[in-house]
């Protein structure tokens, strides 16, 4: 990993795309994190921020503006500005777009240990569902997956 650095949100790398929310990424694909990763959602109305999923690693995430849905251990409840949810490794989740831009920082724990896409009625009824349990990304995200963007939004 290469030494400190500073990056307005602005202008560093974006993916997004395909109907997926726009995420700042901070780290370079060729040069991650080693320890934590650490991302910006935007998620806009009708937007998949992420399919309902358990990792291997602890995540957290904090709402900053707006509002979602979050959908864990098969219960659901609504998130807004300064909510904060931990999400121990290995517990299934997703966070669902609302009514309105739902801005969201995410930090995770390095090194994972894979991902599982479990099958879940609830996710499904929020189309964040797999039709069958896989840990393929691939598999589970098909054609939806994030590529590169120039985010141009708003980030308030």
């Amino acid at each position: 990993m290469g030494g400190w650095f500073v990056v307005n949100a602005r202008d560093a790398q974006w993916t997004g795309g395909n109907g997926r929310s726009a995420i700042c990424k901070f780290e370079r694909d060729d040069d991650r994190f080693e320890q934590l990763g650490l991302n910006v959602n935007v998620i806009e109305p009708g937007e998949l921020s992420t399919l309902y999923h358990a990792e291997g690693a602890q995540e957290d995430f904090l709402v900053l503006a707006g509002s979602c849905i979050l959908l864990v251990d098969e219960e659901e409840r609504t998130l807004g500005p300064w909510d904060f949810f931990h999400c121990p490794a290995g517990t299934p989740h997703a966070l669902v777009a609302g009514d309105e831009r739902c801005i969201v920082v995410q930090v995770g724990a390095r090194p994972g240990t894979g991902v599982v896409y479990p099958e879940s009625e609830l996710a499904r009824r929020h189309r964040v569902g797999v039709e069958r349990e896989t840990s393929s990304v691939a598999e589970a995200y098909g054609e939806r997956r994030r590529e590169p963007v120039q985010y141009e939004g708003r980030l308030d």
